[in-house]
């Protein structure tokens, strides 16, 4: 039977032996069952059971689209075990499920940031640079900064050089310095920074776009 490949993905419909591919991934229900619990969890606990069912449950409802296949998993696995606690009515399992959500809510984001990073990394791919050159091109002093942010916002607020941008993969540098009198060496050097704000800024990645909040910072970016 097939395993999932390096990119975590699997065609489920093709397996043949769900009962295999479950035995074989005990350690992994466990390890998060007893994460999610805050305590060591057996297979003679009834959080197992629930982790055994809702791993179940993410094989069924597993696509690409949602991303890694183990980190939706623990999604799964963690929310049905949460929500057996709520469901309990000892005050010792009220407090139990208040730590959790709080550890969970920070999974969460941590999973999301994930998913955000592999969607904008495919974008900039088509730009010829990765998620991580931004780092290298980010701008530091505090007047560059200020220019980047001036060009960033110029073209949120136009669908057409978005669109230009998009279509010619290059950043409309001879636009935004004749419209903005930025210099051209800012521009070229920060191509990359500018280029990458704007499709993360315009696109679906609130987690991301958290760390470009100086941009956001009293303006209107739509």
């Amino acid at each position: 039977m097939q395993e999932l490949d390096q990119n975590n993905s699997f065609d489920f419909s093709n397996m043949h032996n769900i009962d295999e591919f479950i035995a074989r991934h005990d350690f992994y229900i466990l390890k998060v069952a007893s994460k999610t619990a805050k305590r060591y969890v057996s297979k003679s606990d009834e959080e197992y059971s629930i982790a055994l069912l809702a791993f179940y449950e993410t094989i069924q409802k597993y696509d690409e689209k949602k991303g890694n296949f183990y980190a939706f998993a623990e999604l799964i696995i963690s929310r049905s075990i949460i929500d057996y606690y709520r469901g309990q009515s000892k005050y010792k399992a009220e407090i139990q499920v208040e730590a959790i959500e709080d550890s969970h809510a920070e999974m969460h984001h941590d999973d999301h940031l994930k998913w955000e990073i592999e969607a904008i990394e495919q974008v900039l791919n088509e730009y010829n640079f990765t998620f991580m050159d931004l780092a290298k091109f980010s701008p530091k002093a505090k007047k560059t900064k200020y220019a980047c942010k001036e060009a960033i916002l110029f073209l949120l607020n136009s669908i057409e050089l978005i669109e230009q941008m998009r279509n010619t993969k290059q950043l409309p540098v001879k636009i935004i310095e004749k419209k903005l009198n930025i210099p051209r060496k800012i521009l070229e050097r920060h191509r990359k920074y500018i280029i990458a704000a704007v499709e993360i800024l315009h696109g679906e990645y609130p987690v991301i776009s958290e760390y470009l909040s100086f941009v956001k910072e009293g303006e209107n970016l739509r």
